[in-house]
C-alpha cells in the first residue's frame, strides 16, 4: 500500500496486480469488404491480413505478405450495444469500486472512432460508449443506497498542442485567464485550469457532454465530412463515502474516455491550409504516442518519453499506470485502406504488450479521523470512570498533568532518592510515565551538579587530548608526583591535587583514575 499526503487528506493506494492492456478491434461496416485480404479467427480474437506480392519488385522479392494479430476481441458488424458490453462495461463497473479506468479509441481518420466513443444523436440505439458509461454510472449509484457517491466531469481538448476546456463556454465558468498546464503530484497527473463540474443526476451529465461536443473542432476532407481535428478526453470523477459507517476512509476513481483524432495520409485526404497544419500536429502527436507505447512494452526501458507532447503527458496515468486500460482500434475493411489498417493493427498489438497495475484508491479524511478519535476518547473516559467507580477509585484523573502535578511528582522522586519517602503511590499509567520521566530529570540534574563542583575545584582535560595529558604528566613527574594519600598512587598518580579531607576525594578517591576508569573526563 502506497501512502501520500495532500493537505488535510491522506491517500492510500492498495498495490494491485499487474495485467495487460485489453485491445479490441472494431471493423467499420462496408459493402466492399476485402474478404481475400482480411480474415477473422474462429474465436473472434484474431485477425489475419494477407497482401499480394508486388510483382514490380522483380523475381527476388522478400516482401512480407502475411500478418496475424492476437487481440482480446474482434468486433465485426457489431452493434453499439455489443461494443459497450464487450469493451467498456467491466471497466466502468470497477470504477465504482475504486479502480481508475481508461477507454481509448484509436485509428485512421474516418474509421469510426467518434461514432464508437460518442455515437450518433439521430437514434438512441446508436449512442456510443461515453453516454452509455454515464448512464451506467448513475444507475449503479441508485443500486448502492448505502453509499453517498459524488460524480464530477470535465472535458479536455488538445488542439495543435494547445489545451482547451470544452466546458468553458458555460456562463458560470468563462474562459481561463492563464493557459492550462499539465501538472503532476503524488496522486497523478492533473490539468491545472480545467473546470470540473458536479453532476447530481444523469440529465446534468448529458447536458455537459452535449455542451462540450458542440465546441469540438471539426473539418471536412475527402475521407471524412466531419473529421475531428483534436484529441478529446472526457473524464468522470467519482468519490464514494459510506452512509452506514462513520468511517474516515472513502474511495475515489476516474474514468478517462479518450477520442483520438485520426491519423491521416495527406495524399489521400487532400488536406490544405489550416486542415493540413492540423493534420501535421495530429500525426506528430500520434507518432509520439506510439513511441511511448513501444517504450512501455519494452521491460528493459527505464525512461518513458511521456513529455514529448501534451497527449502522452495528459495520459501518463492511463498508459501503464494505476488504471484499467482498454483500447479500441477502429479500422477499415476495404482493400484501398489496407496499408493504414495494417499500421493500426500493429499499434494495437504493441499496446497489448503494455502492463498496468490497477489498484483501489483509498483516501482518509484527516478532519474526520480527528473527530472519530475524539468520540472514541470520550467513550473510553466514560468506561474508565465506570470502572473506577466500581473499584472505589473515585479520585483518579486521566487528563494530562499540569505543572503543579508534575512538580509534586518531582518532589516525591527527590525524597525517594534521599530516603525520606519509602514509596511512591501508583495511580494510573500517565502518572507512572511521569515518575520515570522525573527520575531521568533528577539524575540529569545531579550529574550536572557533580560536574560543576569538579570544574570549580579542578582543571578538567579531555581524555582524548593526548598532547595536553602528556605535558601535564611530565610536569607533575618532575615535581615528585602525587603527594596525597591515594589508593591509585601505586599506579603512578600524578594528578591528585586535592587533600584527603576533600569530601569529593573521600567519596571518589583519586579523581583522575576514578574518571578514567569510568570512561569520563580527566583532570
Amino acid at each position: 500500500m502506497k501512502r501520500h499526503k495532500n493537505g488535510n487528506k491522506q491517500y492510500f493506494t492498495r498495490m494491485g496486480t499487474r495485467k495487460k492492456v485489453q485491445a479490441f478491434v472494431r471493423v467499420k461496416p462496408t459493402d466492399d469488404f476485402a474478404h481475400e485480404m482480411i480474415t477473422y479467427g474462429g474465436d473472434n480474437k484474431s485477425i489475419d491480413i494477407h497482401l499480394k506480392k508486388d510483382t514490380r519488385r522483380g523475381a527476388v522479392n522478400n516482401q512480407q505478405t502475411d500478418w496475424s494479430f492476437k487481440l482480446d476481441g474482434v468486433l465485426h458488424d457489431a452493434s453499439q450495444d455489443l461494443v459497450y458490453e464487450t469493451v467498456a462495461k467491466d471497466a466502468v463497473s470497477q470504477a465504482l469500486d475504486g479502480y481508475n479506468g481508461t477507454i481509448m479509441c484509436y485509428g485512421q481518420t474516418g474509421a469510426g472512432k467518434t461514432y464508437t466513443m460518442t455515437g450518433a444523436t439521430e437514434n438512441y440505439k446508436h449512442r456510443g460508449i461515453l453516454p452509455r458509461a454515464l448512464q451506467q454510472v448513475f444507475r449503479m449509484i441508485e443500486e448502492r443506497p448505502t453509499h453517498a457517491i459524488t460524480v464530477r466531469v470535465s472535458y479536455l481538448e488538445i488542439y495543435n498542442e494547445n489545451l482547451f476546456d470544452l466546458l468553458s463556454t458555460l456562463p458560470y465558468v468563462g474562459p481561463s485567464v492563464t493557459p492550462m498546464t499539465i501538472v503532476e503530484n503524488p496522486q497523478g497527473v492533473f490539468i491545472k485550469g480545467l473546470s470540473v463540474h458536479l453532476t447530481s443526476q444523469e440529465e446534468d451529465a448529458f447536458s455537459l457532454l452535449f455542451e462540450g461536443e458542440t465546441n469540438r473542432i471539426i473539418a471536412s476532407h475527402t475521407m471524412n465530412k466531419n473529421s475531428s481535428r483534436s484529441h478529446c478526453i472526457f473524464t468522470i470523477y467519482m468519490e464514494a463515502h459510506s452512509r452506514t459507517l462513520s468511517d474516515e476512509k472513502y474511495i475515489t476513481s476516474k474514468i478517462n474516455l479518450v477520442d483520438l483524432a485520426g491519423s491521416e495520409r495527406l495524399g489521400k485526404t487532400g488536406s490544405e491550409g489550416r486542415v493540413l497544419k492540423e493534420a501535421t500536429y495530429i500525426n506528430k502527436s500520434l507518432s509520439f504516442l506510439e513511441q511511448a507505447i513501444i517504450a512501455l512494452g519494452d521491460q528493459k526501458r527505464d525512461h518513458i518519453p511521456f513529455r514529448q507532447c501534451k497527449l502522452t503527458h495528459a495520459l501518463k496515468d492511463s498508459l501503464g499506470g494505476n488504471c484499467n486500460m482498454v483500447l479500441v482500434t477502429n479500422i477499415y475493411g476495404e482493400a484501398a485502406q489496407l496499408e493504414e489498417t495494417l499500421s493500426s493493427l500493429k499499434f494495437a498489438s504493441r499496446m497489448k504488450l503494455v502492463t498496468t497495475e490497477p489498484a483501489i484508491n483509498e483516501k482518509y479524511d484527516a478532519e474526520r479521523m480527528v473527530k472519530n478519535l475524539e468520540k472514541e476518547l470520550a467513550l473510553l473516559k466514560q468506561e474508565l470512570a465506570i470502572h473506577d467507580s466500581l473499584s472505589n477509585r473515585t479520585l483518579v484523573n486521566y487528563d494530562p498533568m499540569d505543572e503543579i502535578q508534575i512538580a509534586e511528582i518531582n518532589s516525591q522522586v527527590r525524597r525517594y532518592l534521599e530516603g525520606t519517602l519509602d514509596e511512591i503511590d501508583i495511580i494510573n499509567l500517565r502518572q507512572i510515565q511521569e515518575v520515570f520521566n522525573q527520575f531521568r530529570v533528577v539524575l540529569s540534574q545531579q550529574e550536572q551538579e557533580v560536574e560543576s563542583a569538579l570544574r570549580r575545584k579542578y582543571t578538567l582535560i579531555d581524555k582524548n587530548d593526548f598532547a595536553t595529558i602528556s605535558a601535564v604528566q611530565k610536569l607533575l613527574s618532575k615535581k615528585g608526583g602525587c603527594q596525597q594519600p591515594c589508593e591509585w598512587q601505586g599506579l603512578g598518580c600524578g594528578f591528585h591535587l586535592q587533600d584527603s579531607a576533600d569530601p569529593i576525594f573521600q567519596r571518589w578517591g583519586c579523581q583522575r583514575h576514578a574518571f578514567t576508569r569510568q570512561g569520563n573526563v580527566q583532570h
